[in-house]
């Protein structure tokens, strides 16, 4: 039988450790760290969109994105530290994968190698990371977080983090990384 939040908690409360992730070479900080107090169980929060309701992605206009077409929309965050960060929906609301209906789910998976080929071809990219939270939203989205080629230092998860930390790629450069990836999304 599966731990509860409460039993989870009760037997982490006092027992949290300290990675040692000041010796890992893409902590993107310097010295030790330690974890702050686990806080006691709660309700989940709620997601935007939650069961459909109020959905800011499906309330969004094609015009918000890079790339749509009668299934998918491409979506580009603004300039971060990372060359790119887009963001993939269904236009259908959908909480996650195990919601979407079977022929959705298999062209999901042809849309993920789309997408990350399309970002690929921007050039000067070392790894394109793929990831679903769905923590702050209800509509299923696919994170794209493009790490630069030749920065190891960037690399796997950390690349979010270091996305925070370096300042914004200059808007021209991301304008033309965008309209690259929106060009070899419409090349198909």
């Amino acid at each position: 039988m599966p731990e509860s939040a409460h039993e989870i908690h009760a037997r982490a409360v006092d027992a949290l450790r300290s990675p040692a992730v000041h010796e890992w070479g893409t902590w993107p900080f310097e010295g030790p760290v330690r974890p702050r107090a686990l806080a006691a169980p709660g309700p989940e929060p709620q997601r935007d969109g939650e069961d459909g309701v109020d959905c800011s992605a499906c309330a969004k206009p094609d015009s918000d994105y890079v790339w749509t077409d009668d299934r998918w929309r491409l979506m580009a965050l603004e300039p971060t530290g990372l060359p790119l960060i887009l963001i993939l929906e269904p236009r259908a609301h959908h909480d996650g994968p195990a919601d979407l209906p079977d022929d959705l789910a298999r062209e999901q998976g042809i849309m993920l190698g789309r997408v990350e080929r399309a970002v690929l071809s921007v050039g000067e990219i070392g790894r394109v990371h793929i990831g679903r939270w769905g923590e702050g939203a209800a509509h299923l989205h696919w994170w794209f977080i493009a790490r630069p080629a030749g920065l190891p230092q960037l690399a796997s998860s950390m690349a979010e983090i270091w996305d925070d930390v370096l300042p914004p790629t200059p808007h021209e450069v991301w304008r033309e990384n965008v309209a690259r990836v929106a060009e070899a999304m419409q090349r198909g």
